[in-house]
């Protein structure tokens, strides 16, 4: 095996990446850096004029994108995503599941609506397209799934149950995929952020205090700024982890493991 230049290891020119979220927050920042990193993306998300901006962003730095408005709590309308997505650049070779909610509620407040949607778009949304984007990327004998987990797939935060659950799943389904497909050539992995300002965190990044507090508890000694994700991700969706599968990796600025 002929090592290849670190270069073009990082190099995704040629690939076609889908995010889910890529909208805004850690998803929007996730699909602007694999499109820097030269790949096509497909947008995904429920905001149409969001989705728009994103895209628009994204071509004023000479990338190449597309957009797909869908609900991924309707599994009809993650199908139908799915079949329209290699209709703008090819089948993708990287999928990046990124969406996802948290429904902040004490634990006996939860409502069946509350614990379906959540499960929907942070669980099932990750797996369903996946299983139906993997056969075109086992067919290449080349692919990268990249879910999103979070420091509650290990820990538990109040009033976040739901959250919390489905992502303890988010990260059994990484090991799982990975054991079903790597073998292919189709490695999966998640990334575990740690506090990043986002849309999904508003709650906590609008009280100083409380998120002071959690920057004091990281080894850093900071928060998370979402650039701090695009070296993970490039890294997961190219070449230079094509022996890498199965793992989530902490960007979290120390915070899990202390």
């Amino acid at each position: 095996m002929n090592a290849k230049p670190i270069c073009e290891l990082f190099n995704l020119a040629g690939k076609v990446a889908l995010v889910t979220g890529a909208n805004s927050g850690i998803g929007g920042e996730i699909a602007d850096a694999l499109a820097e990193a030269g790949a096509a993306v497909v947008l995904v998300a429920r905001r149409a004029a969001e989705l728009d901006a994103a895209k628009q962003s994204i071509e004023a730095k000479g990338g190449r994108a597309a957009t797909i408005p869908c609900d991924l709590t309707d599994r009809s309308a993650i199908d139908a995503c799915a079949q329209k997505a290699p209709s703008f650049f090819g089948a993708p070779d990287i999928l990046v599941s990124a969406a996802g909610v948290n429904i902040r509620r004490p634990m006996l407040e939860i409502t069946e609506q509350d614990w379906d949607t959540t499960l929907k778009i942070n669980l099932d949304a990750p797996f369903f397209l996946a299983q139906k984007l993997a056969p075109a990327m086992i067919a290449k004998g080349w692919g990268k799934i990249i879910n999103i987990a979070s420091m509650q797939s290990v820990r538990a935060f109040g009033n976040s149950g739901p959250y919390g659950a489905s992502k303890g799943g988010i990260l059994q389904l990484t090991r799982a995929q990975a054991e079903a497909w790597s073998r292919h050539g189709v490695n999966t992995n998640a990334i575990g952020p740690g506090f990043f300002a986002t849309p999904l965190t508003l709650p906590v990044t609008s009280d100083p205090v409380r998120w002071q507090a959690m920057a004091d508890r990281t080894m850093i000694g900071r928060n998370g700024q979402l650039p701090d994700l695009r070296g993970a991700a490039v890294f997961l969706a190219s070449h230079a982890s094509d022996y890498v599968t199965g793992q989530t990796l902490f960007v979290d600025g120390g915070f899990s493991a202390g």
